[in-house]
């Protein structure tokens, strides 16, 4: 069975992806030289610590099975295990992409993950 990781990123971002056809990371991925994505579990903290207010954001789900090898499992925050990938997102391994609003109080409304 495959798992399912997410992606939270602006909207502008990630259309200027769909136009390259790859996905070469946010700014900090690339400063951290991998891509970060979150469990279905990790994702509302991500987004509460990373994008907290942030509108026009995405929530991406990608196939990690098809990322191979260059999918590691990394200790971050708290210990968790994240998934890094280390190397472009081919946009054949993305599930969908869903829009992450923000509630009346500042959070973000996250979709049905599956």
């Amino acid at each position: 069975m495959s798992e399912v990781i997410y992606k939270i990123v602006p909207t502008s971002l990630w259309q200027s992806a769909r136009e390259r056809g790859s996905f070469e990371g946010a700014p900090v991925d690339l400063a951290d030289g991998f891509i970060h994505f979150s469990t279905a579990a990790q994702a509302p903290e991500t987004a509460a610590k990373h994008f907290a207010g942030q509108s026009d954001l995405l929530l991406v789900a990608i196939d990690g099975a098809a990322l191979g090898a260059a999918l590691v499992y990394e200790p971050s925050r708290g210990g968790q295990l994240f998934p890094h990938l280390y190397g472009a997102l081919p946009l054949d391994a993305v599930l969908w992409e869903k829009a992450l609003p923000l509630d009346a109080n500042g959070t973000h409304q996250f979709p049905e993950m599956n």
